[in-house]
């Protein structure tokens, strides 16, 4: 295809315009939506409401580079990924101030997810397409390869709209497909922004953007000119997209919520453990699929662990994440912050014993900020326990016997992450083993990489993403036989 790599076309991103980007082109809409910033309440830029007119175009636009991107050298494709990668982090800066203003996480950690949006890019570069030779005789050869569906769509979540959106775009143009991204209405300033950027490095249509309300997403999914849906968020949500699919037998790939279990075992470095397992609840203020969200402690451990912690979670900082020493910003927005609430409510009826925390914080700033919650030993069919807050507020839960703590752990209709910890490494990994979740973690949790392959059990998901299984998940097989 025509575009060359690291073109530019002297034009500086403006980081304050927001548009559509269709067949390599900033489209404006007669409409616009805007964001929040969840940490001030104020309105932030306008951005496009796509109606079924830029749709179209951009399936247009989709259809016809696939033609052409789908014959382009792989080697090609990786240069492409790796310029857009060095791309992004020429715009550091720009990108990560942009995320702390619409995502509301502190600078440092908007910084770390535009190094690993690049990281997703480079990462996936490092990726080969598989080909299988399953017969290879002097008369026969049976082999099968890996071909691109054609036109998909990634619908990216508000918590990590950046490195999400990367970890959608690199495998599925590495594998020679078109993607449609469609950021989240909450979040849609870096999605777009970075789309925009795509263009200096990729020819027209092979990564379009656009951007709506909550009626774009459906409208996408019902679509029979898409080929492929890969879709991050709610396991709600995650049904919805699925049935809209089984209309046209779209293939999907989702990748939803968790509630992912921490087992510590009675022979680790308590003071150490605990101020890790802090930094893991309570990371991007709770809104991680994979943050850990049930943590069993040995009832030997229990009370120094609960007090360690404690001291751990009180020493953050909570506020505008673009102020100094802020560890935990605001729940992103409102529909989360009052979920959270419900959450806060329910255990206050319960009368359930708060180690800290326990309510949302007022502060200067009008935004939706919630103090750091720690619940001590609630009961296992309690709301904390069961279902997913997706905001500031853990669970701690005493076990005494090893066999039991794993029934417990697995005792949830998700199964995306869980973790062992302990100084015996082999005794941890056997009951890692046993934990039902499509990444166990020892003495370490949320250790994601682009090059390993990240999925769910039960209603975490079907299908998954990165590593080469990832990369299988944009492609249709294809087995040819040869008769010689």
């Amino acid at each position: 295809m025509g575009s060359q790599i690291g073109h530019s076309d002297g034009e500086a991103l403006d980081f304050a315009s927001f548009s559509n980007i269709i067949d390599g082109d900033k489209k404006r809409t007669e409409s616009t939506i805007h964001g929040i910033n969840p940490a001030t309440l104020e309105a932030l830029y306008p951005v496009p409401l796509s109606t079924k007119t830029d749709i179209d175009a951009a399936i247009a636009a989709a259809r016809a580079a696939f033609k052409t991107w789908r014959k382009t050298a792989v080697e090609d494709r990786k240069q492409r990924l790796r310029a857009f990668a060095e791309g992004l982090l020429l715009h550091k800066n720009e990108f990560a101030h942009l995320l702390t203003k619409e995502q509301g996480k502190p600078l440092a950690v908007a910084e770390s997810e535009v190094d690993n949006a690049a990281r997703w890019l480079t990462g996936t570069a490092e990726l080969d397409i598989p080909v299988e030779t399953v017969v290879e005789t002097p008369t026969s050869l049976i082999k099968t390869k890996y071909v691109p569906l054609g036109v998909v769509v990634g619908i990216v979540p508000w918590n990590f709209p950046l490195m999400l959106l990367t970890g959608k775009v690199g495998p599925a143009v590495l594998t020679g497909n078109c993607i449609i991204i469609k950021p989240s209405p909450f979040t849609p300033y870096c999605g777009l922004k970075a789309i925009e950027l795509a263009q200096r490095y990729f020819p027209p249509g092979v990564i379009q953007a656009l951007s709506g309300d909550d009626s774009l997403g459906p409208q996408l999914t019902a679509r029979s000119d898409i080929h492929k849906i890969s879709f991050t968020g709610s396991t709600a949500t995650g049904k919805r997209v699925m049935e809209s699919a089984s209309k046209h037998l779209t293939r999907i790939t989702l990748e939803l919520g968790g509630n992912d279990p921490a087992i510590i075992c009675p022979d680790v470095d308590v003071q150490a453990v605990a101020e890790k397992m802090a930094g893991l609840a309570f990371l991007n203020s709770g809104q991680v699929c994979i943050a850990v969200k049930r943590i069993y402690v040995h009832e030997n451990i229990y009370e120094e662990f609960r007090a360690a912690m404690v001291k751990k979670v009180e020493s953050y900082g909570v506020g505008n994440g673009l102020q100094k020493d802020v560890f935990l910003g605001p729940v992103q927005n409102r529909l989360q912050f009052d979920r959270v609430k419900e959450f806060l409510d329910d255990i206050r009826q319960e009368k359930q014993v708060v180690c800290t925390g326990g309510d949302v914080l007022q502060t200067k700033e009008r935004g939706f900020f919630v103090q750091p919650t720690i619940v001590d030993n609630p009961p296992d069919d309690s709301k904390i326990v069961r279902e997913e807050p997706f905001g500031p507020v853990v669970p701690l839960l005493r076990w005494a016997d090893e066999e039991e703590v794993i029934a417990r752990a697995n005792d949830s209709n998700a199964g995306l992450g869980a973790s062992v910890w302990s100084s015996d490494v082999e005794h941890a990994r056997c009951i890692g083993e046993e934990l039902e979740a499509g990444s166990v973690w020892i003495n370490q949790h949320m250790g994601i990489i682009p090059t390993a392959h990240f999925a769910g059990h039960k209603s975490s998901g079907i299908g998954g993403e990165w590593g080469v299984d990832g990369l299988r998940g944009y492609c249709n097989t294809q087995t040819v036989f040869v008769n010689r």
